[in-house]
């Protein structure tokens, strides 16, 4: 029998007004919840790291560069990139984050899908040797170009996937953001199963509208995570949604459906 997905959430979805992020990583953590996720190093960098440290949580993932539209498919962008994943792999190192997010960027006027991840991979080709010897994943995020992201390159898994294929480093992998790709091409779980080997994380949401994994959205959430963990992924899915209602007891209920065993 295969053990439970492990589980994190990003923060900024669950925080509200009237609860402090050490109040907010210490019932996660009683809720059953194993890490917490960021996307930006803002100005409650250290104070989340504080909190999830003071409540035995592992920061699971964060942004390694910037932006999301100005990304790796333009190569005036590699030398900035670089040199911002080499920063951010170095933090990652001291704060034990076994992946960063990476970003393709939107598409360019002009430039052919092959170009683009010919482009791409080149860019990731340079950080990765940096990333073998750190022992750190460096996440391509998969983003839906149909409703959220409009003029995302990175929108399917095989163009994700061949990115990777063309870098060709144990450290270049996807996040495969299971909301995102339900609208972009849907059939999760046969994805899911025959691209594991390029996933180094997952976030989670209901289809349609972003919000709780619930029987008034499309996804089986149940049966995913199921799929998840007797694929043998040992590392995180991450839930990305904001909750209609109490947030703390939307993440309860997210955690109880996905805690597979």
């Amino acid at each position: 029998m295969k053990m439970p997905v492990r589980q994190s959430f990003c923060y900024p979805c669950f925080k509200s007004t009237e609860m402090s992020l050490d109040q907010l990583c210490r019932s996660a953590a009683e809720i059953g919840l194993t890490a917490v996720e960021l996307w930006s190093r803002g100005p409650d960098f250290d104070e989340l790291v504080a909190a999830a440290q003071k409540h035995g949580l592992t920061i699971a993932s964060m942004c390694g560069h910037g932006s999301l539209t100005d990304g790796l498919n333009l190569r005036a962008n590699h030398d900035r990139i670089e040199a911002e994943l080499r920063e951010s792999i170095d933090l990652a190192v001291k704060l034990s984050i076994p992946g960063l997010i990476c970003f393709s960027g939107n598409r360019i006027p002009g430039q052919s899908e092959e170009e683009a991840m010919e482009t791409t991979a080149a860019g990731l080709r340079r950080a990765a040797p940096y990333a073998e010897k750190k022992c750190i994943n460096l996440n391509m995020e998969l983003l839906n170009s149909k409703i959220d992201h409009a003029g995302y390159q990175c929108d399917h898994t095989a163009w994700g996937v061949a990115v990777c294929r063309k870098v060709g480093s144990p450290r270049i992998k996807l996040l495969y953001d299971i909301y995102h790709m339900q609208i972009m091409e849907g059939d999760v779980i046969r994805t899911i199963r025959q691209n594991i080997e390029w996933i180094g994380h997952f976030h989670t949401a209901g289809n349609p509208g972003r919000r709780d994994l619930d029987d008034a959205q499309e996804l089986n959430y149940r049966g995913i995570c199921r799929a998840i963990a007797e694929s043998g992924y040992g590392l995180f899915v991450g839930h990305e949604f904001t909750p209609q209602g109490d947030r703390l007891e939307g993440l309860r209920r997210a955690f109880d459906l996905c805690n597979q065993s």
